[in-house]
């Protein structure tokens, strides 16, 4: 009989939501808890009866019965605790980004070669709802060769924790530059970025950030010529919390909503010749399937959009993060990280999202703020394979 995975989550804010899926997922046995506020744990422990916790992520290190550890620590720390994790021996699942810097990034990478143990970044994004349908489109030659591709992020981070406030935006721009790189099936070759706006000056004493806003424009490695252009806003910026991505292409379009529930938006070309005169196009709101089906039945309510389990019982201390308290929890996709974690290490292969995709993924925000910093300058992205 197969063994149980036992999995320890560390960071209980938004890592609170993982919680109940891995309670749920057929394949875990102990679910256990570590968080820096008692309240927070003792909240786990009476709404899920989780009778394992720990102090420090020490302890969690410390505790041979953990095999896994699913990470959702500060964006500061995510790399030198994802190679402790692997340097004790323990699986690790990391939110994102991977890393601030590029050194943390090769860093994560040799822990994960020299520990053989599976990392993956959990970047939500590439298992929303709207990004699978977009994939499968994709897949089916709908959009036909791609001739654009932009990605999004905007939020305002003003009041959340320390570590965030006068963060590079960039740095946290994989929501927007992931989707983007996984359709089309490539990496970021080089990038061009621009910072804009101003600062207040108690927001650039952290990180020596002057930019509210950033944008960038990356070359890809791909066959043709394709570019993709990002947005990224963290401070004093006027627009609702949006993570988008958009998929030109020569027969159609995907364009995300700007708005929280929202449809995405499809527009068709006709095909030339089809008719007399200049082409005509089509557009309409579409509504995007659950792709609950691709998972276990434990766990595969969790993608719904209103999940009573996650919004009743998961709390960061300030009211409940956004995607938990709106349902469906970033596009429906939790569940199918956690699945896609556990499911690698049960079946002894590389997680989807492995050290060398988060790299990809990562570490072209890293160098377009390099770039904002050099007014713009090219910055080439490295190659990890």
């Amino acid at each position: 009989m197969q063994k149980k995975i036992n999995v320890a989550v560390v960071g209980l804010g938004f890592g609170g939501a993982f919680v109940p899926i891995h309670l749920r997922h057929p394949d875990v046995g102990r679910v256990s808890v570590c968080d820096a506020d008692p309240a927070r744990v003792a909240k786990m422990q009476t709404q899920f009866g989780i009778a394992h916790v720990h102090a420090t992520l020490a302890d969690v290190l410390a505790d041979p019965a953990v095999d896994a550890v699913h990470l959702n620590s500060g964006i500061p720390d995510h790399a030198a605790q994802s190679v402790a994790i692997l340097d004790a021996g323990k699986h690790c699942a990391c939110t994102v980004p991977m890393a601030t810097t590029l050194d943390g990034i090769r860093a994560v990478i040799a822990a994960t070669r020299r520990s053989g143990k599976n990392y993956m970044m959990m970047e939500t994004q590439v298992y929303a709802r709207e990004f699978l349908h977009a994939q499968e489109l994709h897949g089916q030659g709908f959009f036909g060769p791609l001739q654009l591709l932009r990605g999004a992020h905007y939020q305002d981070m003003e009041g959340w924790p320390a570590y965030w406030q006068g963060l590079p935006p960039m740095w946290y721009a994989t929501h927007a530059i992931s989707p983007c790189l996984a359709l089309a099936g490539v990496r970021a070759r080089s990038v061009r970025c621009f910072g804009s706006g101003v600062m207040r000056e108690e927001f650039r004493k952290k990180y020596g950030n002057p930019f509210p806003a950033e944008t960038a424009i990356f070359a890809l490695d791909a066959p043709t010529p394709l570019v993709l252009e990002v947005t990224r806003t963290l401070f004093h910026f006027a627009h609702g919390y949006c993570e988008s991505f958009n998929v030109y292409g020569e027969d159609a379009t995907l364009e995300a909503a700007q708005v929280h529930h929202e449809a995405p938006v499809l527009f068709k070309l006709a095909r030339l010749g089809a008719q007399p005169g200049p082409r005509a196009s089509t557009v309409e709101r579409i509504t995007v399937p659950d792709f609950a089906h691709r998972l276990p039945r434990e766990i595969a309510h969790f993608t719904g959009m209103k999940n009573t389990e996650h919004e009743e019982k998961t709390d960061d201390g300030r009211g409940g993060h956004f995607s938990v308290k709106h349902g469906g929890v970033h596009g429906g996709s939790h569940p199918h990280l956690v699945h896609e974690f556990i499911r690698s290490i049960v079946e002894g292969r590389k997680p989807a999202i492995d050290e060398i995709k988060g790299a990809d993924w990562t570490a072209p925000g890293i160098c377009a703020h390099e770039s904002a910093l050099r007014n713009g300058a090219p910055v080439d992205i490295p190659d990890f394979r």
